[in-house]
């Protein structure tokens, strides 16, 4: 006789990823660790060093997703920006982009991926062996506040409206 055992998936996965060893581009583990310290249900937290291939498979069962990574081009302190599948000439290396996951995704599955976003926060020095700067340590502060409220309304709707809210108000 055999069973088979349902994994529980919670609906929202938030992926951080970035190198802890390389001054900003920690912060998107670092607000991991943060988010988790508040003990947030309903959520799967995962981290790694950079996106793979193999994390394709980490969005089934999802409503929502929320990729977080730390950037020298987007405006501080962060952006907020909603994802879509796009194919990527990176499939051959180790690195991968969110939006190429989000295509993996919709290959292997046969159906569309889970809407998904991506919070890029501002970093400025990305020096192996470095804390996170001053100014990384600020827009990892009001990252983890908007984090907070994303957690509490986990809707794809409601991310919508807030993504354009935090537009509005934060790079204005």
């Amino acid at each position: 006789l055999r069973r088979s055992v349902r994994r529980l998936t919670a609906p929202l996965l938030i992926f951080a990823y970035g190198n802890p060893s390389r001054g900003d581009d920690a912060l998107g583990p670092q607000l991991l660790e943060d988010l988790a310290a508040l003990s947030v249900p309903g959520i799967e937290l995962l981290t790694d060093f950079q996106l793979q291939i193999e994390h394709a498979a980490d969005l089934e069962g999802r409503s929502l997703v929320l990729f977080i990574d730390a950037s020298v081009s987007c405006p501080a302190p962060f952006l907020f920006s909603p994802l879509h599948p796009v194919r990527d000439a990176r499939y051959t290396t180790h690195e991968m982009s969110p939006q190429a996951v989000l295509h993996i995704y919709e290959q292997v599955y046969r159906r569309p991926a889970p809407p998904a976003f991506l919070l890029s926060v501002r970093g400025e020095s990305f020096d192996l062996g470095k804390p996170l700067s001053p100014a990384a340590l600020e827009n990892r502060d009001a990252a983890l506040a908007l984090l907070v409220q994303l957690c509490a309304h986990p809707d794809h709707e409601t991310w919508r409206i807030l993504r354009t809210a935090t537009s509005a108000s934060v790079h204005s």
